[in-house]
């Protein structure tokens, strides 16, 4: 049985009689331990679906099942990382990333003793009694995936998690994120704009259409892993790269807007 079921998910925003369509007819399956990227044009929906698999939003209609049973609200299997990290500025490092488990009701020795682990497991051991504005933007978007690895999902969520940063800084950040999916045996989905990044990260790449957004395309990127810099430049990886491209929608420039 797949991890993750989607089945003809509908959303919908708005007054009933004048709805916005969000995504329409969307289906697909996770396999545990997939790395699957969503990419498509602004507004297509990627970040609404994303919401809607982790339960914080409800589809309009269809259905949304981990294991089979559908997800009505927020699971503990599921954690989700945002582009804005929404570290509490007034707690440390290691205080943030215990923090759901302060929630759950975690003993402090031991909340602090998993956060310490997650911590070095994203590589911001020393960093621990450091405030978020001590902290650059990608060891912000460090201490948010740690904080959500403390809660030990089996599926993590990423709604475009380096986006706000520098190139090389992504690039880096990327190879972290791909050491710690091979590490911790997860199953990710990621949101992002870059193809070429989407290509590179992932097992499988969907592709979304403007609004509503329709899935037109479930791509399976069949290059070896681990993934190097070296695959950035191999003919397999361009021509993915031009596969994925191929089957998202140019927006739409007005002159106006020129």
């Amino acid at each position: 049985m797949p991890l993750l079921t989607l089945s003809h998910v509908y959303k919908a925003f708005g007054d009933p009689a004048d709805p916005l369509h969000a995504l329409q007819d969307i289906s697909f399956q996770v396999r545990r331990g997939e790395f699957v990227c969503v990419v498509g044009p602004s507004g297509s929906g990627k970040s609404t679906l994303l919401r809607l698999i982790a339960g914080l939003l409800q589809p309009t209609s269809g259905v949304i099942a981990l294991d089979g049973e559908p997800i009505t609200r927020p699971n503990p299997r599921i954690g989700i990382v945002f582009q804005n990290s929404n570290l509490m500025p007034w707690r440390t490092v290691l205080d943030n990333v215990a923090l759901p488990l302060e929630l759950r009701g975690v003993a402090r020795s031991r909340r602090r003793e998993i956060a310490r682990e997650y911590i070095a497991l994203v590589a911001l051991d020393g960093f621990e009694e450091h405030y978020p504005h001590q902290l650059s933007g990608g060891m912000q978007q460090r201490a948010a995936i740690a904080r959500t690895l403390a809660q030990n999902p089996e599926l993590l969520l990423l709604d475009e998690p380096f986006g706000a940063l520098d190139a090389l800084t992504r690039e880096y950040l990327n190879q972290e994120l791909l050491r710690i999916w091979r590490l911790k045996e997860m199953t990710v989905i990621m949101v992002t704009h870059a193809i070429n990044e989407a290509v590179w990260l992932s097992d499988r790449t969907l592709t979304l259409s403007q609004r509503p957004g329709v899935l037109k395309a479930d791509i399976p990127i069949t290059l070896p892993r681990p993934r190097t810099e070296a695959l950035l430049t191999d003919p397999d990886y361009l021509a993915l790269v031009r596969t994925v491209r191929s089957h998202i929608d140019r927006p739409v420039i007005h002159k106006s807007t020129l």
